[in-house]
């Protein structure tokens, strides 16, 4: 079983349907679309957002966290810390469009998959 390590508005941003204009809304759809395709899946699944959402997300099906302290790219910092504390790098995925945090997802052992194509999986559940 893979370990997916999630970016989330990475993942959000993919999308242009005015998610910016809600981003708590954007930020709930997401974690229901991972939790649907990680419940008929079984993967296991830890979605990363730079600010706790408020008010919070809770899932029973995936994981989901957020960066100590809010600022840009605090999550692609978070997702490394993470992947750092597993004892088997290779059976991580990061998931992320961003080629500063894929290279260092890779530079852990980890592999990587863009994030567009990580959301068209998800929604075909």
């Amino acid at each position: 079983m893979v370990l997916w390590l999630v970016d989330g508005m990475n993942v959000i941003g993919t999308r242009p349907d005015a998610w910016w204009r809600d981003r708590h809304a954007a930020m709930v759809a997401l974690v229901h679309a991972i939790e649907v395709w990680a419940a008929t899946s079984g993967e296991d699944v830890t979605v990363v957002f730079e600010q706790p959402p408020r008010p919070p997300i809770r899932s029973t099906v995936i994981e989901v966290r957020h960066a100590p302290r809010p600022r840009r790219d605090s999550a692609d910092d978070e997702i490394i810390r993470l992947l750092r504390d597993v004892a088997e790098p290779g059976g991580v995925r990061v998931v992320t469009s961003d080629n500063w945090l894929a290279d260092r997802a890779y530079a852990e052992g980890a592999s990587v998959q863009p994030a567009r194509a990580f959301r068209e999986l998800i929604d075909t559940r």
